[in-house]
């Protein structure tokens, strides 16, 4: 069985290079970063396990206009190709060098790094998800690739990138939609906010349907959710749909016990059942150790 990632807190992938990637460009001609190098742009790679694999094409001809006319005045973030004295290999800053090809700029700053494999994927995700055009899909995604690969927890998150808890939290729910409804969130055709009142929907891409071919807003979008199906005969069908948290609360207790968990809250009141299903006498067993049985 293989081992859960363990934890390096928040290494030089989070803290060293925050400063780095995320300064502000400057206003004026001397308040430009001065680059460790400026070296030849066809010495410059891309990182192939860049995460980023679509780049608009507009913001990028934007860009190298841009370009054209002041120059790359933030330097991008390299290391030494590794196996080579002469080549860089791009840590952040692969749509300014893309740009700079278009604008066919001969030479590009560069600050030169030194880290390892896995902090450039780490930062290479962690520059996507401060994009401030990242669909939501693409965002959440990038907080479970630093959870399940780095051992990052969301407060460690939150807390580096600036973010809420909460809405770490939000983001990472959406990715137990369908695909489909996914793939519709991705392409704007769905706000976040509909999107979140489909999770835990058995009829999600149907809902989903709905709302994007009658352009509903958010409000009219929950209303939609939570009116009852009608039966064949026309009578309603009372099956009550549980809301986004009480479903993520469902996943995180199933996920700690290794077993199926539902939360069924008696509406009007502050009491519910919550129901553990077993599936041999060992799960038993191990939940009541959990319990503090015997």
């Amino acid at each position: 069985m293989s081992q859960p990632p363990k934890s390096r807190g928040l290494g030089r992938g989070l803290s060293a290079l925050m400063s780095d990637v995320h300064q502000p460009e400057p206003v004026t001609e001397t308040q430009r970063p001065t680059p460790d190098l400026v070296v030849p742009i066809e010495r410059v790679h891309p990182n192939p396990d860049q995460p980023r694999r679509r780049f608009d094409e507009q913001a990028l001809q934007d860009l190298a206009a841009s370009i054209s006319e002041k120059g790359v005045i933030q330097p991008l973030i390299v290391r030494r190709l590794p196996g080579s004295e002469d080549d860089y290999q791009i840590v952040a800053g692969e749509r300014r060098w893309r740009a700079s090809q278009i604008a066919r700029k001969h030479d590009i700053p560069v600050l030169v790094r030194e880290f390892d494999d896995t902090e450039v994927l780490e930062i290479a995700i962690i520059e996507n998800i401060q994009r401030a055009d990242l669909n939501p899909v693409d965002e959440a995604t990038g907080y479970r690739q630093l959870m399940d690969r780095f051992g990052h927890t969301q407060d460690q998150l939150a807390s580096a990138l600036g973010k809420s808890r909460s809405h770490i939290a939000n983001q990472m729910r959406l990715l137990n939609l369908p695909e489909d409804v996914l793939e519709w969130l991705a392409e704007g055709k769905l706000s976040a906010g509909h999107a979140r009142t489909l999770i835990g929907h058995d009829k999600a891409t149907d809902l989903a349907k709905q709302i994007i071919s009658k352009g509903l807003s958010v409000r009219a979008a929950e209303k939609l959710v939570k009116t009852p199906e009608k039966t064949s005969r026309g009578s309603s069908r009372s099956k009550p749909v549980k809301d986004p948290d009480t479903v993520a609360l469902e996943r995180e207790l199933s996920a700690s016990t290794g077993m199926q968990v539902s939360i069924d809250h008696t509406a009007g009141q502050e009491g519910g059942k919550v129901t553990v299903q077993y599936r041999d006498l060992g799960q038993l067993d191990d939940l009541m150790r959990m319990l503090g049985g015997s």
